[in-house]
């Protein structure tokens, strides 16, 4: 018996898997967080299957429903949204499954913020502008953040920021970013990004707070901050330059073949 912790991705039913999907479909038992994750990915579980929405059960719980199951010998998908890896209170499930010995293996998913900028048909890195994406949230009911990873530190990278769990904090990532990129700097927030009532909010810093209350967001969106939005004028990067070399690409050779011919 195993239990499959699988990434359900980002919101849209057809963004997760196959592997993780081929495992809902024949596992007995289906745990999936519901707040998050469609009915349409769980709908797929086999005949008889025992189906269940874990977002008002509390840990103790989740963990009796595999014990039984592990007793039963039912393997478990327990399908959770986007990566399992980035914010999905997984490590605490398998903590607690090592304990009582029972197996696991993790699917991977779309992140979040992968499927986000999927949505905005750009590009988080780019040439001189941008080169290394920090994924982060700020301090909220459910976990603080340790002090060094305060967004006032991680803000001096200039990087692009990609923020979760924080649409209830704007004013506090306003005044904790704007030091560093300035009040005009771009900014994306997307709610329920790949689900069908999606909604994005172009907007910058300065601004972000009053586009949010204008539309009534309140939970489920993800900010981006940074230079690479909406930027068209950038280098090109030098792997598909005609005159860059590489493993796959020797130009010296061909200069060299066509001189000899």
């Amino acid at each position: 018996m195993t239990v499959y912790f699988i990434g359900a991705g980002p919101g849209a039913a057809d963004l997760i898997t196959l592997r993780g999907q081929r495992l809902i479909e024949r596992c007995p038992v289906c745990l999936y967080a519901g707040s998050l994750v469609p009915p349409e990915i769980v709908a797929s579980a086999p005949k008889g299957a025992l189906i269940k929405d874990t977002a008002p059960m509390h840990l103790d719980q989740i963990i009796e429903d595999m014990r039984l199951a592990h007793e039963a010998g039912q393997d478990i998908a327990r399908v959770h949204s986007g990566d399992p890896s980035i914010y999905g209170a997984v490590a605490e499930q398998m903590r607690r499954l090592d304990a009582l010995r029972i197996d696991y293996e993790v699917v991977p998913g779309v992140p979040a913020f992968a499927g986000a900028a999927a949505r905005l048909q750009t590009e988080l890195t780019l040439p001189e502008i941008a080169q290394t994406i920090i994924l982060t949230r700020t301090s909220g009911k459910a976990s603080s953040v340790p002090e060094g990873e305060r967004l006032e530190l991680l803000g001096a990278a200039k990087a692009t920021l990609a923020i979760h769990l924080s649409i209830r904090n704007l004013a506090y990532v306003e005044t904790a970013l704007t030091p560093h990129y300035g009040p005009d700097c771009p900014v994306i927030i997307i709610y329920r990004a790949t689900w069908p009532d999606e909604e994005i909010i172009v907007t910058t810093l300065a601004e972000m707070r009053g586009r949010v209350r204008e539309e009534k967001i309140t939970r489920t969106a993800l900010i981006f901050v940074g230079q690479v939005f909406g930027q068209t004028r950038f280098k090109d990067s030098k792997l598909y330059d005609a005159q860059f070399a590489h493993v796959l690409r020797n130009v010296g050779k061909k200069k060299k073949a066509k001189l000899a011919g």
